[in-house]
């Protein structure tokens, strides 16, 4: 299998879930700039990264390449190992990270991709990152009295591990969610994201 990935995207996610799979890979990093050319898109239209090359078989977006994972690599235990209740509770917060809290995130990264003018741009930005702040804080106190989202560590943690570094990088003020901190702690000691910190570049 070949992962295509931009260092320090969303990708980082499904990186980390191959790794935790034991699977052999190819980990292939895109320049930005080469997501929008020919040979790129060929393998994913939208120009974007993740993208899961199996053989002449591919597959882009972290929610499909996840399901493909758990199913091939079950004992891997990317959506947990408790009962289905457990794991569509892992669903559920993967579900919130990828198409709430991440497309929140898209405002405070390039608003201009919105709106044009830089004082509207900063107004879209300033509103934005008060929303990631409210939606983060709603994984802060899910987080109260338990140690992973889902009550043992899932993918759904290595998505919010990846907003709290996003969200220190953007000079985003996280110091109130302590919960999410600790949980950065417990995610920084996982061997499968240490190597890919170190594979893109951002240990």
């Amino acid at each position: 299998m070949k992962f295509y990935y931009f260092p320090g995207a969303c990708a980082f996610v499904s990186q980390v879930a191959l790794e935790w799979t034991g699977a052999e890979f190819e980990a292939v990093a895109v320049e930005r700039d080469r997501l929008k050319e020919p040979e790129f898109l060929a393998l994913n239209p939208v120009g974007s990264v993740p993208v899961l090359q199996d053989g002449d078989w591919v597959l882009t977006q972290n929610m499909a390449i996840l399901d493909y994972l758990d199913t091939l690599y079950p004992e891997a235990g990317l959506f947990g190992r408790g009962d289905t209740k457990a794991r569509a509770k892992a669903r559920q917060w993967l579900a919130f990270a990828n198409s709430d809290v991440h497309a929140t995130l898209r405002s405070v990264f390039a608003p201009n991709r919105f709106i044009e003018g830089e004082g509207e741009a900063a107004q879209i930005r300033a509103r934005a990152t008060l929303r990631v702040l409210e939606q983060l804080g709603v994984a802060d106190r899910a987080l109260e009295n338990q140690d992973y989202l889902a009550g043992e560590k899932t993918v759904a943690d290595v998505y919010f591990y990846l907003f709290l570094r996003w969200a220190v990088m953007l000079k985003i003020d996280v110091s109130a969610l302590k919960n999410l901190a600790a949980l950065s702690q417990r995610m920084d000691a996982d061997a499968g994201v240490q190597k890919v910190l170190k594979q893109q570049g951002l240990a």
